[in-house]
């Protein structure tokens, strides 16, 4: 794969990239509006979506940073693009071109002032792993196999910057409008920021493996101070498989339930014990070892949940709580999904929106166990996402709509629903994590 000798830094570098990548979009346009002439309309749709899902991540992938974070949150939200986008975004997870060796030993002098290969016994140039805002390299050090994760120059300054260009795409995307709209950008902002805080992540993964250790089937790396700082983390290098690679490769149904509930549990665990969870839940944050074990190594990315969102957030996910109208008014305001300043008619439309989202979305847990497989449930997700993504009237409305913890909490529940869903875990029990409270 090519490496980067250099990575755009300047606002004016990164701004210049993404003006050049419009101009190819626009290009991609005339050819949609040729193509409708000989092909339908669909296969010209397709080819449009293709070759602007290439040409953005082409682009955001030579940004790195938060640009290329946000192409990778959304190949998470399968129900929001087309499959063109979602299958190019997705590789942001995984296939990124790497930095080069010259610029990695440039990195290490400028925060131990030696090269890696002074500092470790051995060194693999050659990154085993690029993603959005780091890569990871393979060495050894007195006997031990570490994994050595390398933030991208510039990625934190960068951030402000990235991110006042990406808005009025992600609001129109979105349909997000209004002055409370700086709410939502500030909090993608900040865990951005946080990210990138590699001292940061050390203390939060070391906190959520002693919290954690009791579970069954999970497993987390040891990190070593020492070799780590603001830009650089060393830790165990953990064999196992990619979690979506398992999920393609794996036909032992017993072992799909195994790594399902550990997943299940650890999520659950954190949610409800700790006020605390791992907000980034895609396949590239995840191993699943010979044994069946589930190992977490990445720890950038944690959301607390306030009391005072997470009671009404969980209220509503009781049927009882759900039917009573009463009761769903004062947590729809609760949770700011209705507005004070609502019209009769603005709050009507907005419940029975919420009503028919939350009805569906905590289904899981309304059984003692639950089939992530089952395609029917997904598929309602899916098909309940095109139908608000078609309603005309919602378009024409702010959908400035809820507490900005949502982001973060729908994010995390996307993405394990869709983890669970690519396991195609079955047997799952829904409180199970209630085992290990008091141990």
């Amino acid at each position: 794969m090519k490496t980067l000798d250099k990575i755009p830094t300047s606002k004016i570098e990164r701004a210049t990239k993404l003006i050049s990548t419009g101009a190819k979009v626009g290009v991609n346009y005339l050819k949609y509006y040729g193509d409708k002439m000989t092909k339908t309309e669909g296969e010209a749709k397709e080819n449009l979506n293709r070759n602007n899902a290439a040409d953005i991540y082409d682009s955001l992938k030579e940004l790195k940073g938060s640009a290329l974070k946000v192409a990778q949150m959304l190949s998470m939200e399968k129900n929001i693009l087309p499959a063109a986008y979602v299958e190019k975004f997705s590789l942001s997870q995984f296939q990124v071109p790497p930095l080069s060796a010259p610029l990695v030993n440039k990195i290490f002098k400028n925060y131990f002032g030696k090269k890696p290969s002074e500092l470790f016994d051995q060194f693999e140039s050659t990154s085993a792993n690029a993603a959005s805002i780091g890569q990871v390299h393979k060495a050894m050090k007195d006997g031990k196999e570490l994994a050595v994760k390398i933030q991208y120059p510039g990625v934190s300054d960068s951030i402000s910057s990235d991110l006042a260009m990406v808005k009025p795409i992600a609001m129109k995307m979105f349909n997000i409008k209004g002055k409370n709209s700086d709410q939502y950008f500030k909090e993608v902002e900040d865990k951005l920021l946080e990210e990138t805080d590699y001292a940061l992540e050390i203390k939060q993964s070391l906190e959520i493996r002693k919290s954690c250790e009791l579970l069954p089937n999970l497993a987390f790396p040891n990190y070593y101070p020492e070799f780590s700082n603001d830009r650089i983390i060393t830790m165990d290098w953990m064999h196992g498989k990619h979690l979506s690679t398992f999920s393609e490769e794996n036909t032992d149904a017993v072992l799909a339930d195994q790594v399902g509930q550990a997943l299940w549990d650890f999520y659950m665990f954190q949610i409800h014990h700790l006020r605390k969870v791992h907000a980034d839940p895609h396949p590239g944050n995840f191993l699943v070892s010979k044994s069946g074990t589930l190992i977490a190594i990445d720890f950038g990315c944690m959301k607390s949940i306030p009391e005072d969102f997470y009671i009404p957030y969980f209220e509503l996910s009781i049927r009882e709580n759900l039917q009573d109208k009463a009761f769903l008014d004062q947590k729809l305001l609760e949770l700011e999904i209705i507005r004070p300043d609502d019209s009769a008619e603005e709050k009507e439309f907005f419940t029975e929106i919420f009503y028919e989202l939350l009805y569906l979305f905590t289904t899981p847990f309304q059984e003692e166990t639950f089939d992530f497989s089952d395609g029917k449930f997904f598929s309602a997700i899916a098909d309940l996402g095109q139908k608000y993504a078609k309603n005309t009237q919602l378009k024409g409305r702010n959908a400035n709509r809820g507490s900005r913890h949502f982001i973060y909490m729908n994010r995390t529940f996307f993405g394990l629903y869709n983890l669970m869903h690519e396991l195609k875990s079955k047997n799952i029990k829904i409180n199970n994590y209630k085992n290990y409270l008091n141990n």
